[in-house]
């Protein structure tokens, strides 16, 4: 891809997540936990991202190592999600457990129309087939 924007990431220490662009243009992110740290971490980078955000990506959030989704993570991620940036968003979510995907899903729930195009797997190959449909069918 040619037009691709910058990935601006550089891993840090203790920063529980790992960032690389996708061939389609998309991200994708491997969360290995969600304390503190990575949550501000994550947060400056996607609101990074969200900046000018002008055409339509595909990202996938690999949480399959996270064992807990804190309510303060829910809250950060229902608020970057609520920017009017994310509509340009298709978003695979990729949990270990049922639970989890409970967890992600009430940021599905509390988010207000307009957000990221958003649904959560237990299955890594279920969730990239669902990314690489077409835009058009994910309406």
């Amino acid at each position: 891809m040619t037009d691709t924007k910058p990935l601006n990431f550089k891993p840090e220490p203790g920063v529980g997540f790992t960032a690389e662009r996708r061939s389609d243009g998309g991200m994708t992110l491997v969360f290995k936990d969600i304390d503190s740290n990575t949550l501000g971490h994550w947060r400056d980078f996607a609101e990074e991202h969200l900046l000018g955000s002008d055409r339509l990506v595909r990202n996938l959030y690999d949480l399959r190592q996270v064992g807990h989704i804190s309510e303060r993570a829910i809250r950060i991620a229902v608020e970057l999600n609520s920017d009017p940036s994310t509509r340009n968003i298709r978003l695979a979510v990729v949990v270990k457990d049922p639970a989890l995907q409970e967890s992600i899903q009430k940021i599905a729930d509390l988010t207000p129309a307009g957000g990221a195009r958003m649904k959560v797997f237990t299955d890594l190959e279920e969730a990239e087939t669902w990314l690489n449909r077409p835009m058009e069918s994910m309406v």
